[in-house]
């Protein structure tokens, strides 16, 4: 059943949703476990991995309803394999037979997830006139991804990195660039569903930063320091959260739907498909950085009561994230209302800066520092800048 301007998302495609959610999760259980330069890269790769599904199903969903029929069967189908890739995300870069197998796992659920989706949508098509069938052109990118991701779980290593990146780029950018050429046949039906979708991710992905909480300070709960920098990090999630959905998710959706059906396309993929990944990789990485000050805090109390300074790699992953989120802000801000407002650039460039500094602190403090400069652009937008809708 094709969906009309004001579908909104249903309790299927949350439930969906969960699953890529719980692959997040465990792409941040397996960088803190060794968190290096080379895990933090791999990590970003595995996300870029999930993402790309998980955007291109909400595209799906933009057309016919996600709910019933084949689609929704199809779908469970989906969720099983994003839900088995995830139980073998933390082991699957490696060395040694074991690693191979469970690489080759990812690997395998991914292109199972890709071709149920070129899938349903040639089943929506032939179901449903009106909505154009997938080309074979859309199928070149998907299966040319596979090349790289089969060779990088045997290669394994640094190679797998870099193979399992092109993948991504070639699935990613080669569907989107399909996808806007294409534009006088693919519609967005629903600015508003998208709009949906995206945000509901968002929220959950800033539960994982809460999440990270527990994860990171283990028995040690009732320490002061840990209490504390368990409220900085509802601090942080509040932050973010107001950063997007009081300042921009609105004004956003608001311009999007306000497009001609035919110029949607283009905006909505760089707004939604290609912008909100580093949202989403920002708040991971936040939530890496979270997990790994608690297991400071928690680790020798008696001798270090604020934590001892955090190692270079776990200080780029808290002070990172919220950068990477400010410039997915940046980025969203822009291909919607067409305004980034400065006061964001400078707070970014303000946590870059004071990096090396918060090498030095005690690593209650340099979770404080990046609190400090969230919740003072907080307080900055709320009192100086109102974004214009459908500024573009």
């Amino acid at each position: 059943m094709p969906i009309g301007e004001a579908q909104r998302t249903t309790p299927f495609e949350v439930f969906f949703d969960l699953v890529f959610a719980f692959a997040f999760i465990r792409v941040a259980t397996f960088m803190a476990g060794s968190p290096t330069p080379l895990v933090l890269a791999q990590g970003l790769v595995f996300l870029m991995l999930l993402w790309w599904p998980f955007t291109t199903f909400a595209w799906l969903a933009n057309r016919v309803r996600a709910d019933v029929g084949l689609v929704r069967a199809g779908l469970v189908v989906v969720m099983a394999a994003m839900f088995v890739a995830g139980l073998v995300i933390p082991d699957a870069w490696g060395h040694g037979r074991w690693a191979v197998s469970e690489a080759l796992t990812v690997a395998v659920a991914y292109m199972l997830i890709r071709t149920a989706f070129y899938l349903l949508n040639w089943h929506v098509a032939v179901v449903n006139p009106r909505i154009p069938a997938p080309g074979f052109r859309y199928a070149i990118p998907i299966a040319g991804g596979w090349i790289p991701l089969l060779f990088g779980a045997v290669l394994g290593g640094a190679t797998q990195t870099l193979l399992w990146a092109a993948a991504f780029l070639i699935d990613c950018l080669g569907t989107a660039c399909v996808s806007v050429f294409s534009r006088d046949r693919f519609r967005l039906r629903s600015a508003s569903h998208l709009c949906d979708r995206h945000g509901l991710l968002l929220i959950i992905a800033l539960g994982e930063s809460l999440i990270a909480v527990g994860a990171g300070a283990g028995s040690a709960v009732t320490l002061w320091p840990v209490l504390i920098a368990a409220l900085l990090a509802v601090a942080n999630a509040t932050a973010l959260w107001w950063l997007y959905f009081e300042n921009a998710a609105a004004p956003a959706g608001q311009a999007l739907a306000r497009l001609p059906d035919q110029d949607r396309v283009r905006p909505a993929i760089n707004a939604y498909s290609l912008a909100h990944f580093p949202l989403i990789a920002g708040i991971i990485y936040l939530a890496l950085g979270i997990e790994l000050v608690l297991e400071h805090l928690a680790r020798h109390p008696s001798q270090h009561p604020a934590g001892a300074p955090l190692d270079w790699t776990s200080t780029a992953a808290l002070f990172g994230g919220p950068v990477v989120y400010l410039i997915g802000r940046s980025l969203f801000l822009r291909f919607t209302v067409g305004h980034t407002p400065r006061a964001q650039i400078v707070a970014a460039g303000i946590m870059l800066a004071l990096l090396p500094v918060a090498r030095s602190l005690p690593a209650l403090g340099a979770f404080g520092v990046i609190t400090a400069v969230l919740a003072a652009l907080v307080c900055y937008e709320r009192i100086m800048w109102q974004p214009t809708a459908g500024a573009r």
